[in-house]
C-alpha cells in the first residue's frame, strides 16, 4: 500500500472576467484587487489548516499561479506548474459574455444544461477535462506517495480552476464520466479536499467548496 495523500484543491482568486461574466477557459484576464486579497487570505488559511505541504502544484494559467504565489512566498518554496490543471478549453466562446453566448447559442446551452457533454465553442468536453486532471493528480500522488504504509499522509496543495475541481470531485465519488453537473461552481479562493488511499482508485471527497474568509461567489466555474 502506498503512502496516503491528501489533496487540497484551491480555486483561483477573483479575476477580471469573473466580474465581467465572461467565459475564460484557457485565456486569462488577471486577478482583481479583490482576487489578490482573496489569495492572501487563502494562503493564511492553508498554512493554519494544513501546515507545510509536501508538494505544491499549479495550473500554468496566470490567475492560478498568481493565486499560488501569495502562498508560496510565505513558505519560500516553488510550485510545479502543470498545464493539465488548466480550465476547460471553451474555444470560440473565450472572452465572450454569458449573455452573448446565451443569445448566440441557445441550443448548445440547452443541450449542455440537459447533460450533453458537448464541446462548448469547439473546445474540450468535460470528459476530456476529467481525464487530464485525474492523470495530473495521479502523477502528483505518485511523486509524494513513496514510503512505508504507516507513514503520515502527504499533503499536496493544487491551485487550479472551477472546472477541474468539479470533475476531480466527481471522480472521487466515482460518478459516471464526466459527472460534474451536480456540483455548483466553487467560489473564488475556496478549498476542496480529496483523500487518496491506495492510489487514485481509493480517492474520497472529504470536503467541497469551503470558502476562505475572503472568498466571494463568481458566476461561472470557467
Amino acid at each position: 500500500m502506498s503512502r496516503p495523500v491528501r489533496f487540497v484543491l484551491v480555486r483561483h482568486g477573483e479575476s477580471r472576467w469573473n466580474v465581467e461574466d465572461r467565459y475564460q477557459g484557457q485565456a486569462d484576464s488577471g486577478l482583481t484587487v479583490t482576487g489578490v486579497a482573496q489569495a492572501r487570505t487563502a494562503a493564511a488559511v492553508l498554512l493554519t489548516r494544513f501546515g507545510t505541504p509536501d508538494l505544491v502544484v499549479t495550473s500554468d494559467l496566470p490567475r492560478a499561479s498568481d493565486t499560488a504565489n501569495e502562498y508560496l512566498h510565505r513558505l519560500d518554496i516553488d510550485a510545479k506548474p502543470d498545464a493539465r490543471l488548466r480550465e476547460i478549453h471553451v474555444g470560440g466562446w473565450t472572452g465572450r459574455t454569458f449573455g452573448e453566448i446565451a443569445e448566440a447559442y441557445p441550443g448548445d446551452l440547452a443541450a449542455s444544461g440537459s447533460g450533453v457533454d458537448l464541446r462548448r465553442g469547439g473546445g474540450e468536453t468535460f470528459a476530456e477535462l476529467r481525464a487530464r486532471v485525474c492523470q495530473a493528480l495521479a502523477d502528483a500522488a505518485a511523486a509524494v506517495a513513496r514510503g512505508a504504509a504507516h507513514a503520515s499522509p502527504a499533503t499536496v496543495v493544487v491551485f487550479t480552476h472551477g472546472g477541474p475541481i468539479r470533475v476531480a470531485a466527481a471522480a472521487a465519488l466515482r460518478l459516471p464520466v464526466p459527472g460534474h453537473a451536480g456540483f455548483a461552481a466553487p467560489v473564488n479562493a475556496s478549498l476542496t479536499v480529496l483523500g487518496y488511499g491506495d492510489g487514485p482508485a481509493g480517492a474520497a471527497l472529504v470536503e467541497y467548496n469551503t470558502p476562505t474568509a475572503a472568498a466571494a461567489p463568481a458566476a461561472s466555474a470557467d
